[in-house]
């Protein structure tokens, strides 16, 4: 398929990614479809694009003329069926891989032979998602990064089956939308997660092991190593349970002890202290 040929594009799944996604094709000209299971998950991510529209004009990146074109540019839905006219589609659903299979499924069933389908796993394999589709060969993965509208990068991950067409329209479907595209082997976590959870995961042992409290981890690695954001400040802002599923799949994937998750990281998720979306991770958020 020829990029110049994609016009309308449909993100499944509403959440922080997702409504990146819709927010950023929106912002490019496209028509979008936002679909998700519950009109509540819609309303949300609907107003969290207009806020983040919103912050985007005070920025002056874009004109506040521009906002209602482009917020008028998304159809939010609950209907699969709703998809069909898609030319090209991108899963954004959690980080679980039968949840995957399942709404890439229910996709792949109603959209035109033609479409290309995507997924943005941040780890999961993406030709084992691919072979759970009829359309192997126009599946890949595309993992853009939080937050989508600020961050440049998008991991372009060829399954096994991916053809070099559905291949070189994506990247440069990247390039349309102003992102950096940069090609990634399938291996679990791909670059940015094999490298990114572990340290993550490590500045969670160093908690549990009293090396040291999560305000001097993240400052150690903010101050000497110039990171702009704390592994542990990052990992709130993530979602612990997010940052769990991925290293569980880089366990279970290479099978070695290094990738072996933090207990106390299972433990804060047992407890329900996800991070900054749950008001408590390894800092505390919204209080008195």
């Amino acid at each position: 398929m020829n990029p110049d040929a994609v016009r309308t594009v449909a993100v499944l799944g509403a959440g922080t990614m997702g409504n990146g996604i819709a927010h950023v094709f929106a912002r490019c000209g496209y028509s979008v479809i936002l679909r998700d299971v519950e009109q509540h998950f819609l309303d949300r991510a609907l107003e969290t694009i207009a806020k983040n529209l919103d912050r985007e004009i005070k920025k002056g990146k874009i004109a506040e003329t521009e906002r209602p074109s482009i917020l008028a540019r998304i159809n939010a839905v609950t209907k699969i069926e709703a998809i069909s006219r898609a030319d090209f589609v991108i899963e954004a659903v959690p980080e679980q891989l039968e949840l995957k299979r399942k709404v890439l499924g229910e996709a792949d069933r109603v959209l035109r032979p033609e479409a290309i389908l995507a997924t943005n796993t941040s780890s999961i394999s993406v030709t084992a998602l691919a072979a759970a589709t009829r359309r192997p060969d126009r599946f890949l993965g595309m993992h853009f990064m939080n937050p989508v509208p600020v961050m440049p990068l998008v991991e372009v991950i060829r399954a096994l089956q991916t053809s070099d067409a559905t291949f070189e329209t994506t990247m440069k479907l990247c390039e349309k939308l102003e992102k950096k595209p940069v090609a990634v082997a399938d291996s679990p976590g791909f670059v940015s997660n094999r490298v990114l959870i572990p340290l993550i995961n490590e500045a969670a042992f160093c908690v549990m092991e009293n090396v040291a409290t999560p305000e001097a981890v993240d400052a150690v690695m903010k101050l000497g190593m110039n990171h702009p954001m704390g592994p542990l400040e990052l990992a709130d802002f993530i979602g612990l349970d997010v940052c769990l599923d991925v290293m569980e799949v880089l366990f279970h994937g290479f099978g070695d002890s290094k990738f072996r998750p933090c207990p106390l990281l299972k433990k804060m998720v047992s407890a329900g202290w996800l991070g900054k979306k749950s008001g408590r991770g390894f800092y505390v958020y919204g209080g008195p």
